[in-house]
């Protein structure tokens, strides 16, 4: 084993490669994917459906990937699986360009997701970050937030400018070779799996012997998955991917629909996402102080109201007031992901907990976004989808309060 000796904590390195890849995300079919969905159904002939499908596809092999993957991460680090998984997802938005159906768009969409990388705290982002740092684990992950806003600031009204200049299918292929470009040579370089592997310890504190670590309780899946707290998790994660797939995507079009101008609307969905960092930046520098249980219930709350906003908003100001509240909402959403199952069950097994969990978010969760493009599709509005996903964010509201650390009996 070979120690690094330096004053500068290693881990650091790792939260930069993150936080530089949760930026470059924004750009792959994630946040920026609704302002494809016009331009390309109008092409292709497609209706609002396929678009769902294609998100939900995405979720779908990404929830069935999962379980290899968590255990991966938990053997390998992200140093090798970061680089194949953005070689395959560059590939994928290179393929999108050349792209003539629907279908075709869903399978790539599904290739893609096999990497499970851009999706809500995405496993080969955020688990090496919870294996390098326990104490100070949410400021770590706050700081990776900060690649969110900084990704759609750039890549969401650049998106508009390259769809407008350029066309769509180039922009699928320019943010492909980006993505390889930009992502693939620093994770060679610089992640490593954890800091056992280099002789240091999580957190960087030198002073603290072993006993620092073993402190913090680690629980096998078996152990986590016998908990009730376990599967109310769960259950929340699930059905806030299925209220917030009613929403996320189809707006973009839906206000394109009601007479906005493209570019306003990039402009308010990159606010959107800057927001979403805002708030993962302020409840990771706040959990230790308040707790998930609470920061995630009022993440939850805002998703509802943003989503009440959206229903009735129909000039740019409320639009962009509405993108703004779901953007804060989000950000503690994603934040609730990448903390919560190593908060409460520690960082040994957290790959395979993980792993082992996502697929029903994932796939369960992914359900929303194609329902209501069917709907839309069949009823020209999205209104009755989004009241009925806009219930379901109160619902995991009110379920999460009651989401209180476990405590295991040795």
């Amino acid at each position: 084993m070979h120690k690094i000796k330096n004053n500068f904590f290693y881990g650091w390195k790792i939260v930069f490669i993150m936080a530089l890849t949760s930026s470059m995300t924004m750009a792959l079919g994630t946040l920026n994917f609704g302002l494809f969905i016009k331009p390309m159904g109008d092409e292709l002939n497609i209706g609002r459906s396929y678009f769902g499908w294609a998100s939900t596809a995405r979720q779908l092999t990404a929830g069935l990937s999962s379980p290899i993957m968590g255990s991966w991460i938990d053997k390998y680090g992200s140093r090798i699986l970061l680089p194949i998984a953005t070689l395959i997802t560059g590939l994928g938005l290179i393929l999108l360009g050349f792209n003539s159906s629907g279908i075709l768009m869903i399978v790539i969409f599904g290739l893609i997701g096999i990497t499970s990388l851009g999706g809500p705290g995405s496993l080969i982002t955020t688990v090496p970050i919870s294996k390098w740092f326990i104490e100070k684990r949410g400021k770590a992950l706050a700081i990776t937030s900060l690649g969110v806003p900084i990704g759609a600031m750039v890549f969401v009204p650049l998106t508009q400018f390259f769809i407008d200049t350029t066309g769509w299918r180039n922009t699928w292929m320019i943010f492909g070779l980006l993505a390889i470009i930009i992502i693939i040579p620093p994770s060679l370089y610089f992640l490593r799996r954890q800091p056992e592997d280099i002789g240091l310890i999580p957190d960087g504190e030198q002073n603290k012997s072993e006993d620092f670590i073993d402190k913090e309780v680690s629980w096998e899946f078996k152990e986590a998955v016998r908990t009730n707290v376990f599967w109310k998790i769960t259950i929340c994660l699930t059905v806030i991917s299925i209220a917030t797939g009613t929403i996320a995507i189809h707006r973009i079009p839906a206000f394109m629909d009601r007479g906005l101008e493209p570019q306003l609307i990039a402009l308010a969905t990159a606010f959107d996402a800057v927001c979403a960092g805002i708030s993962t930046f302020i409840v990771g520098n706040l959990v230790k102080k308040i707790g998930i249980r609470i920061l995630g219930t009022f993440a939850f709350l805002l998703l509802a109201i943003a989503s009440l906003i959206t229903i009735y908003a129909n000039s740019f100001f409320i639009i962009f007031i509405s993108m703004a509240i779901f953007g804060l909402g989000i950000g503690g959403l994603m934040f609730i992901h990448s903390f919560i199952w190593a908060d409460y069950f520690g960082r040994k097994n957290l790959g395979i907990i993980r792993g082992k969990v996502t697929p029903f978010i994932l796939i369960i969760g992914g359900i929303g976004a194609p329902i209501s493009g069917y709907v839309r599709d069949y009823t020209g509005s999205y209104i009755s989808v989004w009241f009925f996903g806009t219930g379901l964010m109160f619902f995991t509201a009110i379920l999460f309060f009651t989401c209180k650390k476990p405590k295991k009996i040795n």
